[in-house]
């Protein structure tokens, strides 16, 4: 327990041995070192000094959260860092999900590994002023499995932000596991001197995802992070009503036949002005009022909508930006004008994205 640090083999839910109630909590009974941290001495944690130290140089800490697994979290995360790159701002991406670390694959490095030097850790970089640290890149074989408990996990993000050499950063944002678990509350205890300047939360538009961002909410207010925004994912399918369509027809023996280069020829000798209709198909159940409902129950700021976009997750797919071309018709400009909402908002001044850049 050198320096304070939980132990590897301690239980889940540990209080942390510095804490009063190490050794006397009800998540200590059992634990190996029970006695030990009973009769240890109390005092501040080191490793929060070194912390505060490192995050002196990041001007803004930005918290991306979700209630709910498989809402598009990551992938704004990313975006969101392709975004504030492209502004010429100094970024870096911290994935502290470390049981499902997908940031790697959507910056595009995949394969790639961490460096040390006299100055720590050094962030994997996609540009100069991107750099990216995950456990992604500490895996011998991306399809093993991170089996751990609480205390180990807490532990590596604790190292991430004590030991990585982020430089002189203008944002650094943390893109957290689904829920309200250990990573979040280490997190929130290992920057709470740094100043964070918030957490954004990403849901989809259905009751299901929303009740558990409802949780997210509430968890924000009791450990006193200022909820930035909700951005409300893959709220409706819109795409140019011929884009990546596939028209079948049943014949009458009940087998699908593809007609998909006849109706597009059709519609081009036919309707020619149906090229240009953007068609939306509400993917999923938004008769609830959806995020902009809730976020005025919850008295939270809504940042606004990101339609279910297929460019944009051939984007994530392919570990880019959705910004560098015009593929993401849809998914981009939303985009935009949610990064744009959340820059004006902060009060942070900024180049506008550009969707020709």
């Amino acid at each position: 327990m050198e320096n304070g640090q939980v132990p590897e083999n301690a239980n889940e839910h540990c209080p942390g041995p510095q804490s009063e109630s190490a050794g006397k909590a009800d998540s200590c009974e059992g634990c190996p070192n029970q006695q030990i941290c009973a009769t240890a001495p109390k005092g501040p944690d080191p490793d929060l000094v070194a912390i505060a130290e490192r995050m002196a140089t990041v001007k803004h800490k930005i918290l991306v959260l979700s209630g709910k697994g498989g809402v598009g979290k990551s992938t704004f995360s990313a975006q969101l860092s392709f975004a504030l790159a492209a502004m010429d701002f100094q970024v870096g991406l911290l994935d502290i999900d470390i049981c499902g670390p997908s940031i790697p694959k959507m910056l595009g490095l995949e394969g790639q590994e961490i460096h040390q030097s006299n100055l720590g850790w050094s962030p994997v970089y996609v540009e100069s002023n991107l750099g990216v640290m995950s456990i992604g890149f500490m895996l011998p074989d991306p399809d093993d499995a991170v089996i751990w408990r609480g205390p180990r996990k807490n532990a590596l993000i604790k190292q991430f932000l004590k030991d990585v050499d982020w430089g002189e950063l203008d944002f650094l944002i943390v893109d957290a596991p689904p829920g309200t678990s250990d990573e979040h509350i280490s997190i929130v205890q290992d920057l709470g001197a740094a100043s964070i300047d918030g957490a954004i939360i990403v849901t989809t538009p259905q009751q299901v995802s929303l009740i558990d961002v409802r949780k997210e909410v509430s968890f924000c207010k009791k450990v006193g992070i200022q909820v930035i925004g909700v951005v409300e994912n893959m709220s409706g399918l819109r795409q140019p009503i011929l884009a990546a369509s596939k028209f079948l027809r049943m014949t009458e023996a009940g087998e699908e036949k593809d007609v998909t280069e006849w109706v597009i020829e059709y519609v081009k000798e036919k309707a020619p002005e149906l090229l240009d209709i953007i068609a939306l198909n509400e993917v999923f159940d938004n008769s609830g009022g959806g995020a902009t409902k809730m976020c005025r129950e919850m008295g939270v700021p809504f940042l606004g909508k990101v339609p279910l976009d297929p460019e944009l997750c051939k984007a994530a797919e392919e570990g880019r930006s959705c910004f560098v071309d015009q593929k993401s018709g849809t998914s981009a400009p939303a985009l935009k004008k949610i990064i744009d909402t959340l820059m004006e908002n902060q009060g942070i001044s900024r180049n506008v994205v550009d969707n020709d850049a």
